[in-house]
């Protein structure tokens, strides 16, 4: 039981209840002083004490899924793109020789110099270490993952050509889960797998989402994102990641 000692130095006092003489606090302040938090099960019309989403690190490597990168170009221009990653390459296409050297179109169109063929984007895997952070994010059903995904990356900038290509992807990992814990990741990827592009591109977008399987819903704060304008010669890219 709290004392009125202990929530004074835990910051409670203003915001209990005082009743019959005796102090009140909402179960959802206590818990989330102990870094956990308060769930409803609908199924069992139950209240739940579950821990909170927070950053997961693991000495296991992450998989890198299909981080794609389109380049946009005002006009028609030979583009170096390099990866700095902190991690193992497992798959690219096309080719990755110490860098991919394309001739790419304003419509996205890429001719890869070195075999001569024509691609959507450049791909690649692989394996490495990454601090995944689930403080803020979504918990989203299963059954709502496609709707979910099409108007949040609509928001954070895709085209309906760019999310629908990541939906078609990840979906068949989402779509059977009862929830979803999804957030975007941002610092803590771009750290990892740096990009080095030249011409430099006026307008960037990297996208890496990360989600978890959940039985049950829980809360966490909702994840915000900058506006994004694209300007002159603009670079996209999106990948994810499912942690277990």
């Amino acid at each position: 039981m709290l004392n009125d000692l202990d929530v004074t130095k835990i910051g409670l006092v203003e915001d209990g209840y005082v009743i019959d003489g005796y102090t009140f606090y909402k179960l959802r302040d206590i818990t989330r002083l102990l870094g956990m938090d308060v769930g409803w099960c609908e199924e069992e019309k139950v209240t739940e004490v579950l821990s909170q989403p927070k950053k997961v690190y693991s000495n296991d490597p992450t998989l890198y899924r299909k981080p794609v990168i389109y380049l946009y170009p005002e006009k028609t221009m030979d583009v170096s793109v390099k990866l700095d990653y902190a991690g193992d390459l497992t798959v690219t296409y096309p080719t990755y020789d110490n860098g991919w050297q394309v001739t790419a179109q304003p419509d996205g169109t890429l001719t890869n110099h070195a075999d001569g063929l024509e691609y959507s984007y450049l791909f690649w895997e692989g394996n490495g270490q990454l601090e995944v952070d689930f403080s803020e994010g979504f918990v989203v059903k299963g059954e709502d993952t496609a709707a979910f995904l099409q108007k949040t990356l609509s928001d954070m900038g895709l085209t309906p050509k760019e999310y629908n290509d990541l939906i078609v992807y990840w979906l068949p990992f989402m779509q059977e889960n009862a929830y979803n814990l999804i957030s975007f990741q941002q610092e803590n990827y771009t750290e990892q797998a740096k990009l080095d592009i030249q011409p430099a591109p006026d307008s960037v977008l990297r996208v890496f989402m990360a989600f978890r399987s959940l039985e049950k819903p829980i809360e966490v704060k909702p994840q915000e994102f900058q506006p994004f304008e694209r300007n002159c010669f603009t670079v996209v890219e999106w990948g994810g990641t499912e942690v277990k």
